[in-house]
C-alpha cells in the first residue's frame, strides 16, 4: 500500500479511530484538557441490535443508541473536537507524526487511539445471527436479570463456554448445549452438575421463534433467552497494519496493551473491547476514560 500523502490541515494532538463508548470516553478526558481531538467513526456500534443497555450505573435500561447520541452531543460542546463519519483505510507514521487516511483526505496527529471495537464470530447455527443482541446474548450482567429467572440456554463455542454455563444459573434454570464443539471431562461435568446445569449433547439444528432451540432429533426447547461466547477479533486491520502486537485470548484476538493502554508501537494506544476482556458498556467507558488520561500524560511527559 502506498504511503499516505501529507494533508494541508492542522495536526491534531490525538486521532481516535472509533467513536463508540470507549472512544468517546477517552475523547472527553482529552477535550477537557483542551487538546485537539479528531474522532473518525464508521457508525457500527457492536450493540446496535440491542434495545436496552443494563449494568451501567446511572444509565441502567437506557437504549444504547440514546447513550451514544447524548455522549456525542456532549462532546460537541467542546471547541477542540472534530468529528468525521467514515472508515479509516490506512494509518502510518510514528510518535508525534502519524497519518491517517479516511477517503481521499489525510489527517495527522501526535498520538493515535484505537477504539475500534471487535467483530463477533458467531456459531454458524441457522437463526442465531438474526437474534444476536435481541434474545441471544454474551453478557449475563447486561441481560440476565431481564429474563426474570426463566429458562436459559448456553450454546457452547469451546471450552471457555463451561465458565459461562457455570455462571448463568444465578439468572435461571440453565441448559448447556455442547453442540459437538468438545467433550466434557469428568471434573467439568461434576462442576456443572453441582451448579444444577443440565448438559445436552444432541446437536442444534436451528433456532426458531424468540429463543426456541430445535435439535437434530426433532425436539424443541423453549427458553427465555440464550447465551453464547463468540470469538472476537479487532473490527478493522488497522492495529496489525500499524505493527501493533496482537494477543491470543480464550475469547479470540485482542490488541496487546500495557497499564497505560499503550500498544507495542510507541504513540499508539488502544482501549475498549478490542484491547481487553470482559466486555460491557460500563467497562468500555471506564477503560476509555483511563486511556484518555494516559494519552494526555504522554503528551505532557513524552519520555515518561
Amino acid at each position: 500500500m502506498a504511503p499516505i500523502g501529507r494533508g494541508t490541515g492542522m495536526k491534531h494532538d490525538v486521532i481516535i479511530i472509533g467513536g463508540s463508548y470507549s472512544g468517546m470516553a477517552a475523547a472527553l478526558q482529552l477535550l477537557r484538557a483542551r487538546r485537539s481531538v479528531l474522532i473518525i467513526d464508521g457508525g457500527k456500534r457492536r450493540n446496535r441490535s440491542a434495545s436496552h443497555s443494563h449494568g451501567f450505573l446511572g444509565q441502567d435500561g437506557v437504549d444504547p443508541a440514546e447513550l451514544a447520541r447524548v455522549a456525542r452531543e456532549q462532546l460537541h460542546a467542546y471547541p477542540t473536537l472534530t468529528w468525521l463519519d467514515g472508515e479509516v483505510e490506512q494509518a502510518t507514521g510514528a510518535m508525534d507524526d502519524f497519518q491517517v487516511a479516511c477517503g481521499s483526505t489525510p489527517h495527522s496527529a501526535r498520538r493515535l487511539l484505537l477504539a475500534i471495537g471487535v467483530s463477533d464470530r458467531l456459531p454458524g447455527i441457522p437463526g442465531l445471527a438474526e437474534r444476536w443482541g435481541r434474545s441471544i446474548f454474551h453478557c449475563p450482567y447486561c441481560h440476565g436479570y431481564e429474563l426474570d429467572q426463566g429458562r436459559i440456554g448456553v450454546i457452547a463455542t469451546g471450552s471457555i463456554s463451561i465458565h459461562q454455563a457455570q455462571l448463568l444459573p444465578e439468572w435461571g434454570n440453565t441448559t448447556f448445549f455442547l453442540n459437538g464443539t468438545f467433550e466434557l471431562d469428568e471434573t467439568a461435568a461434576e462442576e456443572l452438575t453441582r451448579r444444577g446445569v443440565t448438559v445436552e449433547t444432541t446437536r442444534i439444528e436451528r433456532i426458531d421463534g424468540d429463543a426456541d432451540v430445535v435439535l437434530a432429533d426433532g425436539r424443541r426447547m423453549s427458553f427465555a433467552g440464550l447465551f453464547t461466547a463468540p470469538q472476537n477479533e479487532p473490527s478493522t486491520p488497522i492495529a496489525a497494519q500499524l505493527g501493533c502486537e496482537l494477543a491470543e485470548t480464550p475469547m479470540g484476538l485482542q490488541i496487546s496493551t500495557g497499564e497505560t493502554r499503550g500498544t507495542t508501537v510507541p504513540g499508539v494506544f488502544a482501549c475498549g473491547d478490542a484491547a481487553k476482556v470482559p466486555h460491557s458498556v460500563s467497562l468500555a467507558v471506564g477503560d476509555g476514560a483511563w486511556a484518555g488520561a494516559q494519552i494526555h500524560r504522554s503528551l505532557v511527559w513524552p519520555g515518561a
